[in-house]
């Protein structure tokens, strides 16, 4: 799934090993698969979040960001001493143009505008080497990373294997003033956009009962079909029981149970899975609940009302769902 940049872009400017040891990398900690070191450096720390948010500057004004979701990656690097921030920065720049990677964003001080540069470093500890540099202080790894008044800015995107994968790599002279004269710091961030693993959270028939009422309809997620399946799995039976705890509480109540796909496939074969789907659902409550079937309509209606766009995973995903809507 991963497209891996030839290592050897990465080390073009380097010759030989760089003399200098640099300390052992944080615990765990390992470059991305899509993406090496600058030869010789230290991988300090590493954040890694299997589902998580990220706002990405795309453009020198404040409210110009691209607002992902998906597997948030960030690598602190530090390379070895004698390296400037423009060589650092620029070969990784290169490597991944050359990886066919396409460039949305790129700036160096002073003119990176309002972008929040800050921010692409994050904000959460993450794991931290035991290994020390001269004048090192690993306590202020996230507040004193990077002067921002030697930072040079690159964000893309890269296609690998039908994945957009969004990286953005942020090259500075460290704020500690003991490292600052001697190495350049670098945050590398890569964004895997992916639906979250669903049907972690049930809608109970609490939040059900005041979904309906505010709304004349609540979507839900922990109903589970095998792709292009109409039969249910057992996994859903806990959001079967709190559907059927709501309508044997509410005797008048009456709903539609309404199908939903995303737009992958035929729309005539969406149409019909998803009312299948429906019937599914309406069968279960009305045979394994005892819940009046008259009180209970099925219908399918594809992928006609969309929550989210169908362009990406994490769209798709919200997108397949069930909904109980008030008759």
């Amino acid at each position: 799934m991963r497209h891996t940049l030839a290592a050897f872009a990465l080390g073009l400017c380097c010759g030989l090993a760089p003399a200098q040891t640099m300390p052992a990398d944080a615990p765990g900690a390992k470059d991305h698969a899509t993406l090496t070191r600058y030869a010789g450096s230290w991988l300090a720390a590493q954040e890694d979040k299997a589902f998580d948010a990220a706002s990405i500057p795309s453009g020198a004004k404040a409210d110009q960001v691209t607002a992902l979701e998906g597997r948030v990656t960030r690598l602190y690097y530090v390379a070895p001493a004698g390296r400037s921030v423009l060589e650092v920065q620029r070969n990784y720049e290169q490597a991944l143009e050359k990886a066919g990677a396409t460039r949305r964003d790129a700036c160096a001080a002073p003119a990176c505008g309002e972008r929040a540069l800050r921010a692409v470093a994050g904000a959460d500890k993450p794991r931290l080497s035991t290994g020390t540099l001269e004048g090192w202080d690993a306590k202020t790894l996230v507040d004193q990373w990077l002067d921002l008044a030697s930072v040079r800015w690159w964000y893309g995107t890269l296609n690998a294997a039908g994945t957009t994968l969004h990286l953005a790599v942020l090259s500075a002279k460290p704020g500690i003033g003991a490292v600052a004269d001697k190495h350049a710091a670098t945050v590398v961030l890569i964004v895997e956009p992916k639906a979250m693993e669903a049907g972690q959270v049930g809608v109970d028939a609490t939040a059900l009962a005041r979904g309906l009422q505010a709304e004349g309809k609540i979507a839900l997620y922990g109903v589970f079909f095998d792709s292009g399946k109409s039969e249910l799995k057992p996994e859903s039976k806990p959001q079967l029981d709190e559907m059927a705890k709501l309508l044997q509480a509410n005797a008048a109540m009456r709903v539609f149970v309404v199908g939903h796909t995303d737009n992958q496939g035929a729309l005539d074969a969406n149409l019909a899975l998803s009312r299948a789907r429906a019937q599914a659902v309406v069968d279960a409550l009305a045979k394994t609940y005892k819940v009046d079937a008259k009180r209970l309509a099925a219908a399918g209606v594809a992928n006609y009302a969309p929550l989210a766009s169908n362009a990406n995973d994490a769209g798709r995903a919200r997108n397949r769902r069930v909904e109980l809507v008030l008759q």
